[in-house]
């Protein structure tokens, strides 16, 4: 693999006659889309807006796909020029739990990609993570994959498969977590002790990490399609359709995930709150089941209490036989609600 040539926030690497050279300028990229012979990959992390519009005007690029590029929140979406291909993806990393951290930390980690596809090239443009994290998208990885799969030889249909191809791999990984994250709040839900605090609130930003994971996963089949469908590098179609087939097969396979996972974390949040209602009536049960005992000596001294006449009054023979009233009564129903389970 060749070294990365970086200037500034540029990257790129160039290949000519299906090899690769040791040499990258930013300002000879339009020389290099012009040469039959050439494939360029041209990488722009935080571009300045205005140098990005002064490049698509030399390569002509439309001028509203290049708004969105730079535009915030932009969604998922792939649009189709004449002369080249625009689409927008984010790569998603996952963070790793932490005891201390609160409950309202998301899991995921976004990156967002759009990407110029042109006959002989491809120009990617990278947004610094909107959530404030120091971590960027490993674009090293991308050209690792395009390597391993000789993609000099089938041109720029490879390069757009390899980027692809890392993107939907990070969908599976943070399924997989966010998968994880579930079984552990099950299993919390039906420990011997119960369950955490906060665990409530957990479940709820489980349940919005799956609904932004949902709006980038889901638009993927869209993207996948529209790009395999519409590739510029039509002599090498054929090579590369079994690679785009089975990555549109990867990118059903994490929607439908995602899908069965935002019944889950919905059944956890409900079995939760039912949870709680079982526990209380419970304790509801317990408490009136006391509250039932012990309200049998209180009405029966209550009652010889009185300042009234009544047999055995002042004798001993009086408060023995109060005595075992109040213990038979109380044994009878500490017995029946025992039976019924409801202490």
């Amino acid at each position: 693999m060749l070294d990365w040539f970086i200037v500034r926030q540029v990257q790129g690497r160039v290949w000519r006659s299906g090899q690769s050279v040791d040499a990258f300028k930013f300002t000879d990229i339009s020389d290099c889309l012009a040469d039959e012979d050439t494939l360029v990959w041209a990488d722009i992390y935080d571009p300045d807006h205005e140098a990005l519009r002064e490049l698509a005007t030399e390569l002509g690029l439309n001028m509203w796909a290049v708004e969105d590029a730079v535009a915030p929140k932009e969604r998922t979406k792939t649009s189709v020029y004449q002369t080249h291909t625009f689409f927008t993806v984010y790569a998603v990393d996952t963070r790793e739990p932490e005891p201390d951290t609160t409950p309202d930390t998301s899991l995921l980690i976004k990156h967002r990609i759009s990407a110029f596809v042109l006959p002989r090239g491809l120009i990617t443009v990278r947004l610094p993570s909107f959530n404030g994290e120091s971590t960027e998208f490993d674009i090293s990885e991308v050209s690792r994959r395009f390597d391993d799969l000789g993609g000099q030889r089938y041109g720029v249909g490879s390069l757009v498969h390899a980027l692809l191809d890392v993107v939907v791999d990070g969908h599976f990984e943070a399924v997989e977590a966010l998968d994880d994250a579930i079984e552990g709040l099950e299993d919390e839900l039906f420990a011997d002790g119960g369950p955490r605090r906060g665990l409530q609130r957990r479940t709820f930003q489980l349940r919005k990490d799956l609904v932004d994971l949902r709006r980038v996963v889901l638009p993927m089949r869209e993207v996948v399609s529209t790009i395999q469908h519409r590739r510029l590098d039509s002599s090498t179609e054929p090579a590369l359709d079994p690679l785009y087939a089975d990555l549109y097969d990867h990118v059903l396979r994490a929607s439908e995930w995602t899908e069965s996972l935002r019944d889950m974390v919905t059944t956890v949040f409900e079995t939760n709150l039912s949870l709680q209602d079982a526990r209380l009536n419970t304790v509801m049960k317990k408490l009136s089941g006391w509250a039932a005992i012990i309200a049998v000596p209180t009405a029966i001294t209550g009652f010889y209490g009185q300042n009234v006449l009544y047999p055995g009054i002042n004798t001993a023979v009086g408060f023995v036989a109060s005595s075992i009233l109040i213990v038979v009564l109380v044994i009878l129903l500490y017995v029946m609600f025992k039976r019924r389970d409801w202490l």
